[in-house]
């Protein structure tokens, strides 16, 4: 009997309890002071990281959400053949990144030769059918084109790489060794670097970088701090001994590249700028065994006729030689020393003064003929 009352009196204290609560939360919502919604805002563990954020670091995150979904992750698949000339499949990854609302991306050359077939999976994880549109080896850049079928990704901005200066930041996106959608930062190290990366390939007046370029990354885009593109990821410089990854890394500059764009686009190729000779680099033993009275330039063996060399007055050779190496040498043509005042001792040299130069261009082509020096003008060709 007694418990029965406690029980029940117990009940009745719960519930009055429970009631004076329920009208002391009301009235405090309705009249008591609040803590204003900003407040609350900060106190969620993610505003509370994003407003421990230097303005450097807010900035990298702010461009990296831009751009992501712009860069491209490219997947290339070729066949080659087997000492028993089996098929065999082979895979390559690169990167890239859409350029224009047409579905334009830009790469490097390398990462697309020889595909048979090209995958392009964006930031946002959606894929397409890849097609080459054209490519310029010379500077190592190519362009591809995907059909983005309504929808609407944001093309990267294309900046200028004329005004960059050493010491600005730069921020490069791509997907090294697989890893899609990858950001590193760095500065600008250096400008104006010419840097061979094959027999007959180079990348002129090069961006060099410290932000770290892996395998993977080539033909991701390089970014200002403005979320501009300024390069093309291309190359990365590792010393002999030094463990791979490590390195300078080096961007194709983006004036380079829209020029290159814009000529595949338009004209489904790039001119390029020509002379119409065709000569052979001088060595020491060589001009002294000819006479000559240079040691260093490109020893003119022929010319096109009625090219830009041959409309200049530039003279071939005239008879026929076998060096010691049982070549042909055609010898009495006239030396080429200087391209407006460069002097030209390679192959390289040549051609990286006529990658300078635009078809219609006229430069000054300095030549020794029978011992003097002539300036003569050349009006450039274009293939």
């Amino acid at each position: 009997m007694h418990r029965s009352r406690n029980k029940g009196r117990a009940i009745r204290l719960l519930a009055i309890g429970l009631i004076i609560g329920l009208g002391a939360y009301w009235a405090g919502s309705r009249w008591g002071q609040h803590v204003p919604s900003v407040v609350n805002a900060l106190r969620s563990p993610s505003a509370s990281s994003e407003a421990g954020l230097d303005p450097t670091e807010a900035e990298n995150v702010r461009i990296y959400k831009l751009a992501a979904p712009a860069v491209a992750n490219i997947v290339t698949r070729t066949v080659e053949y087997d000492f028993f000339f089996n098929p065999v499949p082979v895979e390559g990854a690169g990167s890239g990144f859409l350029m224009d609302n047409d579905g334009h991306i830009l790469t490097n050359f390398h990462v697309v030769q020889g595909a048979q077939n090209i995958e392009v999976t964006l930031g946002d994880q959606s894929r397409y059918k890849g097609k080459l549109v054209g490519s310029d080896p010379n500077n190592d850049i190519a362009l591809i084109q995907i059909d983005l079928a309504g929808r609407k990704i944001t093309p990267l901005t294309l900046g200028d790489s004329k005004n960059l200066l050493v010491g600005q930041r730069v921020l490069a996106i791509g997907n090294p060794f697989g890893f899609q959608s990858t950001l590193t930062t760095g500065v600008v190290s250096s400008l104006g670097r010419t840097v061979q990366t094959r027999e007959n390939t180079f990348i002129d007046e090069a961006i060099q970088t410290d932000a770290s370029i892996n395998q993977g990354n080539s033909g991701g885009p390089l970014l200002n701090s403005h979320g501009e593109v300024i390069g093309i990821n291309s190359a990365i410089y590792t010393p002999p001994g030094t463990t791979a990854g490590i390195g300078i890394g080096f961007a194709i500059p983006i004036d380079t590249a829209k020029r290159v764009a814009t000529d595949l686009i338009t004209r489904g190729r790039v001119r390029h700028a020509t002379l119409g000779a065709e000569g052979r680099v001088l060595w020491p033993r060589l001009a002294e065994a000819l006479n000559l009275a240079v040691q260093q330039g490109i020893l003119i063996e022929h010319v096109e006729p009625g090219g830009p060399a041959a409309q200049a007055g530039i003279r071939g050779g005239t008879k026929s030689l076998t060096d010691s190496r049982m070549q042909e040498l055609r010898v009495g043509g006239d030396v080429l020393i200087a391209i407006d005042a460069k002097q030209i001792n390679s192959q390289s040299d040549l051609s990286l003064l006529l990658n300078r130069s635009q078809p219609g261009d006229t430069v000054t082509a300095t030549i020794v003929r029978d011992g003097k020096k002539i300036n003569l003008p050349v009006k450039l060709g274009g293939d």
